[in-house]
């Protein structure tokens, strides 16, 4: 018996456009998220992007997390970094911040590819033990 599904959440096809479209759909609840932050006054760029590259990864997979980490950069870019609403040259502590967080997206992408092909072992009754492996010396 096989499982469409990835411990309750649903798994989608990672070249699919299903995961793209959920990868653009989550960046966009999420800049909502970040929107409200900025108001309220936090100034953490990426804090509310995180979560939602690990999401993409476990549910869309790899390709579909590395489009919505590249997408959330140009809106970051854009949206949130003074000027707001503006491509501007950056400074460096804006520099530093978007590669902090690529580095964090590569980090959480990996992490979450992991947690998927582990997923999908699980769902297939997990590993099979041969009578005799070859780490094992039988002398």
């Amino acid at each position: 018996m096989r499982r469409a599904e990835l411990f309750g959440l649903p798994r989608v096809r990672p070249w699919s456009w299903q995961a793209f479209l959920l990868g653009f759909a989550v960046v966009a609840v999420s800049a909502v998220i970040q929107g409200v932050c900025v108001a309220l006054g936090a100034k953490l760029y990426f804090a509310a992007f995180l979560p939602s590259i690990f999401i993409v990864g476990l549910i869309a997979g790899a390709p579909a997390s590395a489009f919505a980490a590249l997408l959330t950069i140009a809106l970051v870019w854009w949206a949130f970094m003074p000027p707001f609403f503006q491509f501007t040259p950056l400074s460096r502590a804006n520099a530093d911040a978007i590669n902090l967080f690529f580095l964090l997206a590569v980090l959480l992408i990996g992490l979450a590819d992991l947690c998927r092909q582990t997923a999908a072992i699980v769902s297939r009754g997990g590993l099979k033990s041969t009578s005799e492996s070859a780490a094992t010396n039988s002398q």
